[in-house]
């Protein structure tokens, strides 16, 4: 029975047989060539008893492993690698069929290679995630035929492999440096205009051409007898918290992803950076009520935590819920943080309905309000219109994109900072963002 179950005859067979059924049917016109048919068919089963026999005469002609990350990294191309090895004393034609997750909805998936006698090769293809949770693989089907490739012999290796998918923890090696460099041109970070300087003293060193004449310590000057200035840095210390709306606003889609998933890769990112600059990062979500909260430390446990809280965020496709946060914040905050709440406003009427909360939490601590571009409203106005139907289409489309620019306006005309962002842009910007607030000393 487990011979039936792995052997599989290949199109070259069949097509030989259509071949036979030709040649017979030639023969009703050319007798001649009947005998000869015969004689060829009998040398096709030949060949085919041949290639059952040095396929199936030893049990393992191949060995095959796929390797995998621990974790998946959600919106990033994981490199998934094959491994094959074979031990056949002869070269031989695989078809790779693996088992994705049906999340990825990967239906023709195959791989198709010439491995040399008794070596080993290497395939390697990518999965990119949209979302989080469970992915679970299942069998890894490699089909063997012989140089005869009449049939194939299928092996199964690595069943039923579950791989738990993460926030996006590989845009962390990617942004690890932005946090110390101020020269920030390498990933189209704008470069921040430092306004004055914070007061944290750090020490006082030689005068170099190009620093700030304002900071030169007289009294140091006069006992080096030499120009002497006082070097300042950033404050550190400070609250950061990321707040996540997971209301049904968030799980509108973008290339594949919802605007919640964006988000949460951006906040573990953010998290990172906010750390690596000395601060304090916490974070929590919010809908009907507050959850995955993590108090702001700075401690070596910190973005396990950060990590695990976010992979467990989920909508609710409730209406969110801002005096719930507004309560929240002013119960559980005390200390002036920075909070960076990501959201997604459409309209003013929209954003007026939120805006008391919004200035209550912004009297006690310095508010980042961070939404989304609707990039498809771009489309819609760069086309060329051709009938009514879509001019019409364009001048709304126009009239969403302005709005979004008045709800700019309209929460700086109450001293709340925003970033307005395309989804793909939305880890940059915010970094950006976060960098001047400490370069500016606003906080």
């Amino acid at each position: 029975m487990k011979f039936f179950k792995q052997l599989y005859i290949n199109n070259f067979f069949f097509y030989l047989l259509i071949g036979i059924v030709a040649l017979f049917c030639l023969a009703f016109m050319f007798p001649s060539l009947y005998n000869a048919t015969w004689y060829i068919l009998l040398g096709i089963m030949v060949f085919f008893v041949l290639d059952v026999i040095i396929l199936f005469s030893s049990k393992n002609g191949v060995d095959a492993d796929r390797t995998m990350p621990e974790k998946l990294s959600n919106g990033d191309e994981n490199p998934i690698v094959l491994t094959l090895k074979n031990f056949y004393t002869f070269p031989i034609n695989v078809k790779i069929i693996d088992e994705i997750p049906e999340q990825f909805q990967e239906r023709n998936f195959e791989l198709k290679r010439k491995i040399k006698t008794a070596s080993q090769d290497e395939f390697q293809y990518y999965l990119r995630p949209t979302q989080r949770g469970e992915y679970r693989f299942g069998s890894l089907n490699v089909y063997v035929s012989s140089p005869l490739k009449l049939i194939s012999k299928r092996y199964k290796f690595c069943s039923d492999v579950m791989v738990p998918t993460y926030p996006s923890y590989i845009q962390l090696r990617k942004y690890d440096l932005i946090a110390f460099s101020n020269n920030l041109f390498q990933y189209g970070v704008k470069k921040i205009r430092r306004i004055g300087h914070t007061m944290e003293f750090e020490q006082i060193k030689e005068y170099v051409p190009g620093d700030d004449i304002r900071t030169l310590n007289w009294k140091a000057t006069a006992k080096k007898n030499s120009l002497m200035v006082n070097q300042f840095q950033d404050e550190k210390s400070q609250n950061i918290y990321m707040v996540i709306d997971k209301g049904r606003t968030m799980k509108m889609p973008f290339n594949g992803m919802s605007l919640l998933d964006y988000a949460i890769n951006a906040t573990l990112v953010m998290s990172n950076v906010i750390l690596k600059k000395q601060d304090k990062a916490g974070m929590f979500s919010f809908s009907k009520k507050v959850d995955n909260r993590v108090v702001a430390e700075k401690r070596t446990s910190q973005m396990q935590k950060i990590l695990e809280n976010l992979y467990n965020v989920k909508t609710d496709f409730f209406e969110s819920d801002y005096s719930r946060l507004y309560a929240d914040i002013k119960k559980n905050i005390n200390q002036r943080s920075l909070i960076i709440l990501y959201t997604n406003f459409e309209t003013l009427d929209g954003l007026h309905r939120q805006m008391p909360y919004l200035k209550g939490i912004a009297k006690s601590h310095l508010v980042v309000v961070v939404f989304f571009q609707n990039t498809e409203l771009y489309q819609i106005t760069n086309k060329k219109t051709e009938t009514i139907q879509e001019v019409y289409d364009k001048v709304i489309a126009e009239k969403f994109i302005f709005e979004k620019k008045l709800i700019v306006t309209e929460l700086k005309k109450y001293g709340i900072h925003s970033v307005l962002t395309q989804p793909e842009n939305l880890t940059l910007d915010t970094i950006n963002k976060y960098l001047e607030i400490k370069a500016r000393g606003i906080l």
